[in-house]
């Protein structure tokens, strides 16, 4: 149960931060809601460092995502490894 928790988190962090970084270069965040009922925004919101922010943000959860994958992947690895090893197999086998 916890891998999946752990894969469910990892595939939020990636969906997170492929919207993060596409997004604010696509035309959608030029003509959004916030943008029209309050026009003092617009400028903000073309502004391209604000933009870079937002796309930093999506890389920052890119990475993170990425991460725990690694992590997950590697302890699988590891668990299958440790479980395969002369010393193990004998302890499993005893209980």
């Amino acid at each position: 149960m916890i891998v999946v928790k752990r894969l469910v988190s990892v595939a939020y962090f990636v969906e997170v931060g492929l919207l993060l970084v596409l997004v604010p270069w696509s035309a959608f965040w030029e003509r959004n809601y916030f943008s029209y009922w309050l026009p003092a925004i617009q400028e903000l919101l073309r502004n391209n460092y604000l933009r870079g922010a937002v796309s930093g943000l999506g890389v920052v959860n890119l990475l993170v995502g990425f991460a725990d994958l690694a992590a997950l992947l590697s302890a699988r690895r590891d668990t299958e490894a440790l479980a395969k090893s002369p010393t193990m197999s004998s302890l499993v086998n005893e209980d």
